[in-house]
């Protein structure tokens, strides 16, 4: 039978995350690390990957952290592989995989380049896909392992201006869900982290009212506690902040019409349509530049 809950000794396991140079998977390496984890960090920015592992390694928390920063494309299954092979071969077998390399371009569907659009495609659900294969592979011999997928709670409703990005994490959320069903009765565990608006580059210049920044807005230390919180629980949705579950799933139950006048409200409908021009483009600068 499989594990339903318990509490799993992170000292010494060994954790591997995409897009861990900056953001979330830099907090959740920092979080992993204070728990006595080995942390491996992949990032398209393989500079950044080193220099961020080295930052982390300075002051290791507990005595047994230890952290690598290697390169990682996770739209090409080779790289990931390899990426795979460095973690083990430098840290030992993976426990955790940590799949939260993701992009988040905004504007209208209108205006995208099909271009941009399999680009987001290809790094939030085919390299979760990827990555999920790959984990799998190592985790069913073995009969353990907890594989995390980074969602978002854009991917339970539909936002303008990121019609592709809620695209992406709903594929996300359905794809952990499935996959979870079908390692049920195994001790693998799989599990998608919905986190709500994240205090990071990837979501700067979100223009909503100062009370719903507030009240939905959380910062990445959240996010990575509450993975570091999931492992060895099988549960396959975890939401943060968790007060915002019940609101989630109210709201689902809503008229078509009632929901859209709570969305113009709260600001969602032009959160992402009319940003603050300069924050986005930073952002967009950035991430077209790591394409190159």
């Amino acid at each position: 039978m499989a594990r339903t809950s318990t509490t799993v000794p992170l000292t010494g396991r060994v954790v591997v995350i995409t897009g861990g140079a900056r953001g979330i998977g830099r907090a959740t390496a920092q979080a992993f690390l204070a728990a006595g984890a080995k942390v491996a960090l992949g990032d398209i920015d393989a500079d950044l990957a080193v220099r961020t592992a080295a930052e982390l390694g300075e002051h290791p928390p507990t005595a047994g952290g230890h952290v690598i920063g290697l390169p990682l494309d996770v739209t090409d299954p080779a790289s990931f592989a390899d990426f795979l092979d460095a973690a083990e071969s430098a840290l030992g077998p993976m426990d955790v995989l940590v799949n939260n390399a993701g992009i988040m371009p905004s504007g209208l569907f209108t205006a995208e380049d099909p271009a941009l659009t399999d680009r987001i495609l290809d790094i939030n659900v085919r390299g979760v896909m990827t990555g999920t294969r790959l984990a799998l592979r190592r985790f069913v011999p073995r009969g353990a392992g907890h594989l995390i997928n980074i969602a978002s709670l854009a991917g339970t409703a539909g936002m303008p201006g990121l019609a592709t990005y809620c695209a992406s994490k709903h594929a996300v959320i359905g794809f952990t869900e499935a996959v979870h069903l079908e390692l049920a009765d195994t001790d693998i565990q799989v599990t998608a982290i919905l986190p709500g608006n994240v205090r990071t580059e990837l979501s700067a210049g979100a223009n909503m009212p100062g009370w719903m920044l507030k009240a939905t807005t959380i910062e990445p230390e959240a996010v990575a506690a509450a993975v570091v919180a999931a492992i060895g629980r099988n549960r396959p949705l975890i939401t943060v902040p968790r007060a915002l579950s019940p609101v989630i799933r109210a709201s689902s139950l809503l008229p078509y019409r009632i929901r859209r006048i709570t969305s113009d409200l709260s600001g969602m409908t032009k959160a992402f349509t009319q940003p603050d021009p300069e924050a986005r483009e930073i952002y967009h600068r950035r991430i077209a530049e790591s394409h190159r």
